[in-house]
Protein backbone atom coordinates (compact mmCIF):
# COMPACT_ATOMS: atom_id res chain seq x y z
CA UNK A 1 0.00 0.00 0.00
CA UNK A 2 3.13 2.53 0.84
CA UNK A 3 4.26 1.79 -2.79
CA UNK A 4 1.31 2.54 -4.40
CA UNK A 5 1.23 5.72 -2.35
CA UNK A 6 4.28 6.94 -2.75
CA UNK A 7 3.95 6.09 -6.68
CA UNK A 8 0.01 8.18 -6.71
CA UNK A 9 2.12 11.21 -5.46
CA UNK A 10 4.97 11.23 -7.26
CA UNK A 11 4.09 10.31 -10.78
CA UNK A 12 4.26 12.67 -13.37
CA UNK A 13 1.16 14.76 -14.81
CA UNK A 14 1.52 14.12 -17.87
CA UNK A 15 1.53 10.65 -20.10
CA UNK A 16 4.41 8.26 -19.69
CA UNK A 17 3.38 7.78 -23.25
CA UNK A 18 5.16 11.29 -24.02
CA UNK A 19 8.50 9.83 -23.17
CA UNK A 20 8.63 8.92 -26.86
CA UNK A 21 7.95 12.87 -28.21
CA UNK A 22 10.45 14.64 -29.75
CA UNK A 23 12.90 16.76 -28.00
CA UNK A 24 11.92 19.74 -29.42
CA UNK A 25 15.72 20.60 -29.94
CA UNK A 26 17.26 19.63 -26.89
CA UNK A 27 19.90 17.52 -26.22
CA UNK A 28 21.37 18.79 -28.93
CA UNK A 29 25.11 17.79 -29.16
CA UNK A 30 25.81 20.21 -31.87
CA UNK A 31 24.92 23.10 -29.58
CA UNK A 32 27.47 25.37 -29.29
CA UNK A 33 26.92 27.86 -25.73
CA UNK A 34 26.91 31.53 -26.83
CA UNK A 35 28.26 34.36 -25.07
CA UNK A 36 25.22 35.57 -23.74
CA UNK A 37 24.38 31.76 -21.97
CA UNK A 38 27.68 30.32 -22.06
CA UNK A 39 26.80 27.12 -19.54
CA UNK A 40 24.50 24.31 -21.18
CA UNK A 41 22.18 23.64 -18.92
CA UNK A 42 21.26 19.79 -17.82
CA UNK A 43 17.37 18.86 -16.56
CA UNK A 44 17.14 15.90 -13.89
CA UNK A 45 14.04 14.51 -13.31
CA UNK A 46 12.21 13.55 -10.17
CA UNK A 47 11.34 10.21 -8.81
CA UNK A 48 8.99 7.97 -11.41
CA UNK A 49 10.00 10.76 -13.99
CA UNK A 50 11.83 10.62 -17.37
CA UNK A 51 14.01 12.74 -19.18
CA UNK A 52 11.40 13.77 -21.70
CA UNK A 53 8.00 13.72 -19.76
CA UNK A 54 9.62 16.43 -16.80
CA UNK A 55 11.04 18.56 -19.33
CA UNK A 56 7.79 18.82 -21.74
CA UNK A 57 7.56 22.53 -20.45
CA UNK A 58 10.86 24.00 -19.46
CA UNK A 59 13.73 22.15 -21.97
CA UNK A 60 11.67 24.11 -25.07
CA UNK A 61 11.44 27.27 -22.34
CA UNK A 62 15.16 27.37 -22.21
CA UNK A 63 16.03 26.58 -25.62
CA UNK A 64 13.84 29.43 -27.38
CA UNK A 65 16.06 31.69 -25.26
CA UNK A 66 19.19 30.59 -26.37
CA UNK A 67 20.54 27.68 -24.02
CA UNK A 68 21.85 24.28 -24.94
CA UNK A 69 20.05 22.29 -23.17
CA UNK A 70 20.06 18.72 -22.05
CA UNK A 71 18.46 15.64 -20.38
CA UNK A 72 18.78 12.19 -18.86
CA UNK A 73 17.23 8.95 -17.63
CA UNK A 74 19.29 7.66 -15.12
CA UNK A 75 18.05 5.62 -12.08
CA UNK A 76 16.06 3.36 -14.45
CA UNK A 77 15.20 -0.40 -12.52
CA UNK A 78 15.23 -3.81 -15.18
CA UNK A 79 12.14 -4.36 -17.03
CA UNK A 80 10.76 -0.59 -15.40
CA UNK A 81 9.91 1.80 -19.00
CA UNK A 82 9.00 5.21 -18.56
CA UNK A 83 9.74 5.69 -15.15
CA UNK A 84 12.67 5.92 -13.91
CA UNK A 85 14.83 7.40 -10.97
CA UNK A 86 14.31 4.18 -9.15
CA UNK A 87 17.76 2.82 -8.34
CA UNK A 88 19.96 3.78 -5.99
CA UNK A 89 20.73 7.30 -5.23
CA UNK A 90 24.69 6.97 -5.18
CA UNK A 91 24.57 5.61 -8.43
CA UNK A 92 22.20 7.68 -9.81
CA UNK A 93 24.71 10.75 -9.09
CA UNK A 94 27.57 8.41 -10.78
CA UNK A 95 25.17 8.41 -13.68
CA UNK A 96 24.75 12.12 -13.53
CA UNK A 97 28.81 12.84 -13.45
CA UNK A 98 29.22 10.42 -16.62
CA UNK A 99 26.64 12.46 -18.57
CA UNK A 100 27.61 16.20 -17.33
CA UNK A 101 31.38 14.87 -18.40
CA UNK A 102 29.64 14.14 -21.72
CA UNK A 103 27.46 17.52 -21.81
CA UNK A 104 30.70 19.72 -21.15
CA UNK A 105 32.84 17.63 -23.88
CA UNK A 106 30.33 17.70 -26.27
CA UNK A 107 29.67 21.54 -25.71
CA UNK A 108 33.58 23.06 -25.22
CA UNK A 109 32.29 24.30 -22.06
CA UNK A 110 34.02 24.31 -18.60
CA UNK A 111 30.60 24.22 -16.24
CA UNK A 112 26.99 23.47 -16.42
CA UNK A 113 24.35 24.88 -14.87
CA UNK A 114 21.60 21.81 -13.09
CA UNK A 115 17.90 22.18 -12.88
CA UNK A 116 16.38 19.56 -11.13
CA UNK A 117 13.08 18.15 -10.10
CA UNK A 118 12.11 16.47 -6.76
CA UNK A 119 14.95 14.10 -6.08
CA UNK A 120 16.46 15.31 -9.27
CA UNK A 121 16.89 18.78 -7.05
CA UNK A 122 18.46 16.62 -4.35
CA UNK A 123 20.90 14.13 -5.87
CA UNK A 124 23.08 16.60 -7.68
CA UNK A 125 23.97 17.47 -4.45
CA UNK A 126 25.39 13.92 -3.73
CA UNK A 127 27.78 14.39 -7.01
CA UNK A 128 28.49 18.05 -5.66
CA UNK A 129 30.06 16.97 -2.52
CA UNK A 130 31.48 13.08 -3.41
CA UNK A 131 32.09 13.31 -6.99
CA UNK A 132 33.69 16.30 -7.78
CA UNK A 133 30.64 17.75 -9.36
CA UNK A 134 31.66 21.43 -7.40
CA UNK A 135 34.57 21.87 -10.19
CA UNK A 136 32.08 21.19 -12.95
CA UNK A 137 29.03 23.04 -11.96
CA UNK A 138 28.15 26.92 -11.83
CA UNK A 139 24.52 26.44 -9.86
CA UNK A 140 22.38 24.20 -8.92
CA UNK A 141 18.59 25.14 -8.56
CA UNK A 142 16.37 22.38 -6.98
CA UNK A 143 12.33 22.64 -8.06
CA UNK A 144 10.89 20.96 -5.07
CA UNK A 145 13.99 19.21 -3.63
CA UNK A 146 13.95 16.62 -1.12
CA UNK A 147 16.78 17.79 0.64
CA UNK A 148 16.27 16.69 3.76
CA UNK A 149 13.96 13.42 3.02
CA UNK A 150 10.27 13.51 3.44
CA UNK A 151 7.19 11.61 5.48
CA UNK A 152 5.15 12.07 2.37
CA UNK A 153 2.31 13.19 4.31
CA UNK A 154 3.74 10.94 7.73
CA UNK A 155 2.88 7.97 5.50
CA UNK A 156 6.34 7.01 6.50
CA UNK A 157 5.48 7.34 10.05
CA UNK A 158 3.60 4.08 10.00
CA UNK A 159 6.40 1.89 8.44
CA UNK A 160 7.01 0.50 11.53
CA UNK A 161 3.81 -0.72 12.01
CA UNK A 162 4.46 -2.83 8.85
CA UNK A 163 6.43 -5.59 9.56
CA UNK A 164 8.45 -6.26 6.39
CA UNK A 165 7.45 -3.01 4.51
CA UNK A 166 11.18 -1.16 4.93
CA UNK A 167 12.61 -3.71 3.51
CA UNK A 168 10.17 -4.49 0.64
CA UNK A 169 10.30 -0.43 -0.10
CA UNK A 170 14.60 -0.71 0.00
CA UNK A 171 14.50 -3.81 -2.38
CA UNK A 172 11.43 -2.76 -4.92
CA UNK A 173 12.32 1.45 -4.95
CA UNK A 174 15.81 2.15 -3.46
CA UNK A 175 15.33 5.65 -4.29
CA UNK A 176 12.20 5.61 -2.67
CA UNK A 177 13.59 4.65 0.46
CA UNK A 178 16.40 6.89 0.73
CA UNK A 179 14.34 10.29 0.00
CA UNK A 180 12.90 8.75 3.87
CA UNK A 181 13.67 11.41 6.39
CA UNK A 182 16.35 9.91 8.37
CA UNK A 183 17.59 7.58 5.73
CA UNK A 184 21.28 6.40 5.87
CA UNK A 185 21.57 8.09 2.11
CA UNK A 186 20.64 11.77 3.70
CA UNK A 187 22.17 11.46 6.77
CA UNK A 188 25.35 10.76 4.90
CA UNK A 189 24.75 13.71 2.39
CA UNK A 190 23.64 16.00 4.92
CA UNK A 191 26.65 15.58 7.28
CA UNK A 192 29.02 18.15 7.96
CA UNK A 193 26.45 20.98 6.10
CA UNK A 194 23.90 21.26 2.88
CA UNK A 195 26.49 22.78 0.42
CA UNK A 196 30.07 22.71 -0.87
CA UNK A 197 32.16 25.59 -1.63
CA UNK A 198 32.48 26.51 -5.89
CA UNK A 199 28.63 26.43 -6.63
CA UNK A 200 25.62 28.19 -5.97
CA UNK A 201 22.52 26.75 -4.49
CA UNK A 202 18.56 27.94 -5.42
CA UNK A 203 15.60 26.37 -3.67
CA UNK A 204 12.10 26.52 -5.12
CA UNK A 205 9.64 25.10 -2.70
CA UNK A 206 6.06 25.30 -2.07
CA UNK A 207 4.24 25.10 1.16
CA UNK A 208 1.73 23.50 -0.71
CA UNK A 209 3.80 20.56 -1.60
CA UNK A 210 2.27 16.75 -1.09
CA UNK A 211 5.13 15.07 -2.14
CA UNK A 212 8.27 16.86 -0.04
CA UNK A 213 6.55 17.31 3.79
CA UNK A 214 7.04 19.25 5.54
CA UNK A 215 7.93 21.03 2.60
CA UNK A 216 10.78 23.42 4.65
CA UNK A 217 12.43 20.02 4.31
CA UNK A 218 13.29 21.56 0.57
CA UNK A 219 15.24 23.74 2.05
CA UNK A 220 18.99 24.72 2.55
CA UNK A 221 21.38 26.01 4.96
CA UNK A 222 24.93 27.66 3.97
CA UNK A 223 27.13 29.95 1.86
CA UNK A 224 25.64 31.18 -1.39
CA UNK A 225 22.00 29.89 -0.66
CA UNK A 226 19.08 31.30 -1.92
CA UNK A 227 15.69 29.53 -0.28
CA UNK A 228 12.34 30.88 -2.37
CA UNK A 229 8.73 29.98 -0.87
Amino acid sequence: AFLLAAAAVTVPSASAQAAAAPSSGWNDYTCVPSAAHPRPVVLVHGTFGNSVDNWLGLAPYLKHRGYCVFSLDYGRLPGVPFLHGLGPIEKSAEELDAFVDTVLTATGADETDIVGHSQGGMMPRYYLKFLGGADEVNALVGIAPSNHGTTLGGLTKLLPFFPGAEDLLSEATPALADQIAGSAFLTKLNAGGDTVPGARYTVIATRYDEVVTPYRSAYLTGPNVRNVL
